[in-house]
């Protein structure tokens, strides 16, 4: 596939070519197990707690940081990719352009180190997570919704090479 990941930092940072790498790596692989056949266009902005905040109070009216936002451009069927995306591409450049994601790299790191385990993972944890949802996926609830969606963020992370849980 030919998708076109545009990944955007507005903070320096010395993890920026290991995070490039996570998060283009997950998102291929979230596409892929997902059957997803349309070459797709993401946009990701890796930024800090202060500014992901500021991004969750404009958007979502909630005032306080948060690991991660997805902004969909369709509402997809989880689980159920469309078999024609004709009418999901751009005309232009033959894209689908699935929505974007931010990510705060600030609250990434403080997770991996609450959790125990590597920034990588996390990073790529919360990009799987953020692509599920830009493909229909939801957890508003504590049941079926949420099950399912961990299910498959387990799934997608257990084909990649560092994801998987010891």
């Amino acid at each position: 596939m030919n998708h076109k990941i545009h990944i955007q930092f507005d903070m320096i940072t010395l993890l920026r070519g290991s995070v490039e790498r996570t998060i283009t790596r997950c998102i291929r692989q979230t596409l892929e197990e997902e059957g997803i056949t349309a070459d797709c266009e993401i946009n990701v902005l890796v930024t800090n707690d202060r500014s992901i905040h500021a991004i969750n109070q404009a958007s979502r009216g909630v005032d306080r940081p948060t690991d991660v936002l997805s902004f969909p451009m369709f509402e997809l069927e989880p689980g159920n990719p469309p078999r024609d995306w004709e009418p999901y591409l751009d005309p232009e450049t033959g894209l689908c352009p699935l929505g974007d994601m931010c990510i705060s790299l600030e609250r990434a790191v403080a997770q991996a180190k609450e959790y125990g385990h590597s920034t990588r993972r996390e990073v790529g944890y919360l990009t799987i997570h953020s692509m599920l949802h830009l493909l229909g996926y939801d957890h508003v609830d504590e049941g079926p919704m949420k099950a399912q969606m961990r299910s498959r963020e387990e799934a997608i992370a257990g084909q990649i090479r560092g994801m998987r849980r010891d």
